[in-house]
């Protein structure tokens, strides 16, 4: 019976870049040049590009850099170079929103909503 049952997709926020300045790379595309505003950006994670508030793409961290070395994360207050898998259109002033997406099973979901908030 679980089996049928959609799983739960859950997000969860990791951190938010400022998109500062752009890089064309041959063969890499084009690279943003970002301050983390907050939290944390990891590598391999989910990304939102935002443009005035709307999103615009959605899609994967595929290189993140600190200088010339290659970065699994970086900090709020810290500069970075970004690429946006399959993405190549980053302006200035774009907004990098990183999240990780985490699926559970709908009979793990109903027994996390059962549980009382002071008991977990």
């Amino acid at each position: 019976m679980e089996g049928l049952l959609e799983p739960v997709v859950t997000e969860t926020y990791l951190g938010r870049a400022e998109v500062r300045n752009t890089f064309r790379v041959k063969g890499a595309g084009t690279i943003a040049g970002c301050y983390v505003v907050d939290g944390i950006l990891k590598r391999d994670a989910q990304v939102r590009v935002l443009r005035d508030g709307a999103v615009i793409y959605t899609s994967k961290l595929n290189s993140l850099k600190r200088f010339k070395d290659d970065a699994s994360e970086v900090r709020t207050g810290f500069e970075c170079g970004a690429g946006v898998a399959n993405f190549n259109d980053i302006k200035v002033g774009d907004v990098l929103e990183c999240f990780s997406v985490t699926k559970i099973s709908a009979a793990e979901a109903a027994g996390q909503a059962s549980v009382p908030a002071g008991k977990k």
